[in-house]
């Protein structure tokens, strides 16, 4: 049984083929004029191996925080002036990183054109956590479960910029769906400016019924609903899960049954929605509000 913990009421190939003569005398094949030749193996593998973390802030925090094994190589601009280039330089030597000095241009590729600010990690890909992981990151803290879950958001500079937002303000983890959801690439590395080293990301392949676990493990669960508890009110004492919708449909029919009670953000102006981040965003503070108030 869950606790109440003055919780609010529940509701809850054809492949090219060879051709032979008649008399079936072998002819060499020749590859079509127009085919390019597919790239070897071991390219495709370390192409899929790899991902990136583009940007100066997001890039310093990686190199502070993440084993050295983590890490590949440092892409750092020509002749790049910027005053971070001394932290990044002692940070490499430290770790024994490899320093590769590049065009401008080259950066651009690997960035897809982001704004990179001169600089690009190649790293491991990005490694997920567990539901465990995040239960015992809160009781390491000696703290009630946060824990916010996505529901099949898909932009990754919302998520980013909602991982930059929960590492604020105290959640200890974030669990998303394994499927018709963001994960995380570097474009959510660089938006969150760093907190992907500090938030862990649970990747689930049933969100409704890892939502259900965790009602069995005593926490209580929030969504938004325009019908909702205007969110000045909620109590955000005790063991919590907040979901968050996609970012046009909200939540999903299936969740929201789940849900125990739903929370809306009162809007007085012309723009009756905000932004997924936007509204996570007013939801974790009031969250922290709540379950750090002011003595």
């Amino acid at each position: 049984m869950r606790k109440n913990n003055n919780q609010p009421f529940k509701q809850k190939n054809n492949e090219f083929n060879s051709r032979r003569t008649a008399n079936n005398s072998a002819k060499p094949t020749r590859r079509p004029a127009n085919k390019k030749p597919a790239a070897p193996v071991e390219e495709a593998v370390v192409e899929e191996q790899t991902d990136f973390v583009i940007g100066k802030h997001a890039s310093l925090e990686t190199l502070k925080t993440s084993d050295a094994k983590k890490i590949n190589k440092i892409f750092l601009q020509d002749g790049l002036k910027a005053d971070f280039v001394h932290d990044v330089v002692k940070l490499a030597k430290e770790k024994r990183l490899i320093i590769q000095n590049v065009p401008k241009n080259k950066l651009d590729l690997l960035s897809d054109r982001q704004n990179h600010q001169g600089i690009i990690l190649a790293i491991a890909p990005f490694e997920y956590a567990s539901v465990d992981d995040i239960f015992a990151k809160a009781k390491a803290r000696e703290e009630e479960p946060f824990i916010l879950i996505l529901d099949n958001l898909e932009d990754p500079h919302n998520l980013g910029s909602i991982m930059r937002t929960a590492d604020a303000v105290g959640v200890h983890g974030i669990i998303i769906p394994k499927h018709r959801a963001v994960g995380l690439t570097s474009t959510v590395a660089k938006t969150s400016t760093g907190a992907i080293e500090h938030i862990p990301v649970a990747r689930v392949t049933n969100l409704t019924q890892e939502i259900k676990k965790l009602k069995d493990r005593d926490l209580w669960i929030f969504g938004t609903d325009m019908a909702g508890t205007d969110y000045r009110k909620w109590d955000a004492k005790g063991p919590i899960g907040l979901i968050i919708g996609n970012e046009g449909k909200g939540l999903s029919p299936i969740v929201k049954k789940e849900v125990d009670q739903t929370l809306t953000i009162p809007m007085v102006g012309h723009v009756q929605s905000l932004n997924a981040s936007v509204a996570a965003g007013v939801l974790m503070y009031q969250a922290y509000n709540s379950r750090q108030p002011l003595v």
